[in-house]
């Protein structure tokens, strides 16, 4: 049977990944699954879930804004407008990645996606386990989990706790910008349009 828990539980979220376990969690677009982002063992746990590539490391989420230096190196002036525009929400950029990061950054060109989601009780609970390795809860080429049983469906007891936050708002995905130069890069435009982020930058 599988471990499913309401907002009031979420510490159990916090002790398995503390224990380098996977959790699934709801975020302000779909469910996630995560786990300790620098822990090899636990990030490649991810990557077997979801039948995915070891050259396709998870984004990393965040509780609160500051977080990103623990996984990134620096953030340039005109990513900083970004997130400070638009985090908590649907942005994803693209950073100069630590080595600390359970990955062989290499895969990435040295870089790391960074997140501060926008559903309050995502980022409680990021405030108590640290920056989590989260994609999207499904399996490879499916769709993402709108709500907690189907996540539950994809993974089963490969997961050691769920949060239930309820239903996200879903399917549309967080909007993805990475940095040439000093322009700004729309690698998937979501829920943020390329004009605000355009917009923004300048």
């Amino acid at each position: 049977m599988v471990a499913i828990f309401g907002p009031q539980d979420a510490d159990n979220l916090v002790s398995a990944v503390a224990h380098g376990d996977l959790v699934v969690l709801p975020t302000d677009t779909v469910y996630g699954i995560g786990a300790n982002p620098f822990s090899s063992v636990a990030v490649q746990r991810i990557l077997c879930a979801k039948g995915r590539s070891e050259t396709m490391p998870p984004p990393i989420l965040i509780g609160s804004y500051g977080d990103y230096s623990k996984v990134a190196t620096s953030m340039s002036p005109g990513m900083t407008r970004l997130t400070e525009a638009f985090w908590p929400g649907a942005l994803t950029v693209i950073l100069p990645a630590r080595t600390t990061l359970g990955w062989d950054i290499s895969t990435t060109g040295g870089t790391v996606a960074v997140r501060q989601p926008g559903l309050e009780l995502t980022r409680q609970v990021l405030d108590k386990t640290g920056p989590l390795a989260v994609t999207s809860a499904n399996l490879h080429s499916m769709a993402p989990a709108q709500n907690v049983a189907d996540a539950a469906a994809y993974f089963g007891q490969k997961v050691a706790a769920y949060l239930d936050g309820g239903p996200t708002p879903g399917p549309v995905p967080s909007t993805i910008v990475s940095q040439r130069e000093d322009a700004p890069v729309i690698l998937r435009e979501g829920v943020i349009s390329a004009d605000s982020i355009f917009e923004v930058w300048q």
